[in-house]
C-alpha cells in the first residue's frame, strides 16, 4: 500500500480540455490521493458547493486549490486579486484543502505587487490553517527580447515567502536548476507541481520522465528530507487524442511519483 504521508494529487488542468469533474472521476479510478482544483473559467471550478458534491460522489478529497492567477482568469470572481485569493482560501477551508497555490503578481499589478508580502501575511493571519504556496514562474520572450512579467521576479525566493510551490516544467522554461532552487526553498517547499520539460522558453508540462528535468531525483530528495509536502501531477494531455491515452499518461505520471516517493513495494 502507498505511503500516504506525501499525497499525490491530480491537477484538474491535467484533464483539459475535459471539464473539472472528469479530474475527480479519473483521480478515483487511477488511485490518486486527491485533486488539485485549478480555479478557472469552468463554472464548476469556481463553485465550492458543486466541488463538495464531487468530493462526496467520488470519495476523493481536494488537497490543494490553485487561485485564479492566469491571464485568462483575471476576471474570475473579481477583478481584485486579493478578493480572488480570499475566495480561493475560503474554498480551500470549505473543502478541507491545506494548500492554496498562488503565482507572484504580474508586473503591471503595481499596487498588488507593492504590498504582496504584507498581504500574504494578513491572509495567513486570517486563515491560519492554510499554506499560501507561491509558485516559481518563468520569463517570456517579447519581440525576441527577454521579458519578466512578474514582480519583483518570477523566482519567488526573491524576496522570499513562508511557503513555496516548485513547478518543474517552469524550471525547464526558465532554464533554472530545479535541485538548486529546491535547496533555496528549503523546508518552505511545501508543494510540488510534477511535470517535465526540456526546452527553455517553453512551458511543456510533459509526463515526468519524458523531458530533461530531475523529476525523480527531486521527489527522492524531498521525501528523504521530510514528508511535510504534497505533489500535484500537472501535465498537459490536451494533445493526447482521447480518453484512453489521457488515462495512460495520468497513470504513468502517478506511478512515476509513487516510485520516486518510495510508495511502491521494492
Amino acid at each position: 500500500m502507498a505511503d500516504a504521508s506525501v499525497p499525490v494529487l491530480l491537477s484538474t488542468t491535467a484533464v483539459y480540455p475535459e471539464p473539472t469533474a472528469v479530474a475527480f472521476e479519473l483521480a478515483a479510478d487511477l488511485g490518486y490521493d486527491g485533486v488539485e482544483v485549478m480555479v478557472w473559467t469552468d463554472a464548476v471550478s469556481q463553485n465550492q458547493e458543486t466541488l463538495a458534491t464531487l468530493v462526496d460522489h467520488y470519495q476523493i478529497p481536494v488537497g490543494s486549490v490553485h487561485a485564479p492567477c492566469l491571464l485568462m482568469t483575471q476576471r474570475v470572481w473579481s477583478k481584485n486579486p486579493w478578493e480572488r485569493l480570499r475566495r480561493a482560501a475560503v474554498m480551500a477551508e470549505r473543502l478541507g484543502a491545506p494548500t492554496v497555490v498562488i503565482h507572484p503578481p504580474f508586473a503591471w499589478q503595481r499596487g498588488y505587487g507593492r504590498v504582496f508580502p504584507q498581504g500574504l501575511e494578513k491572509m495567513r493571519e486570517r486563515f491560519p490553517n492554510l499554506r499560501f504556496a507561491v509558485e516559481n514562474m518563468y520569463p517570456l520572450k517579447l519581440a525576441k527580447r527577454g521579458f519578466v512579467p512578474y514582480a519583483p521576479h518570477w523566482d519567488p525566493t526573491d524576496p522570499g515567502y513562508d511557503d513555496y510551490t516548485l513547478d518543474l516544467s517552469h524550471c525547464a522554461a526558465s532554464g533554472t536548476d530545479a535541485l538548486e532552487l529546491a535547496e533555496r526553498m528549503g523546508d518552505n517547499l511545501t508543494h510540488v507541481h510534477l511535470g517535465d520539460g526540456s526546452t527553455q522558453g517553453r512551458d511543456e508540462h510533459a509526463v515526468p520522465g519524458r523531458g530533461n528535468q530531475p523529476c525523480g531525483e527531486l521527489l527522492q530528495q524531498r521525501s528523504r528530507r521530510n514528508h511535510d509536502f504534497s505533489v500535484a501531477v500537472e501535465v498537459s494531455t490536451r494533445k493526447s487524442g482521447g480518453r484512453a491515452v489521457r488515462e495512460q499518461d495520468l497513470n504513468e505520471s502517478l506511478q512515476f511519483a509513487r516510485k520516486h516517493l518510495g510508495q511502491t513495494p521494492e
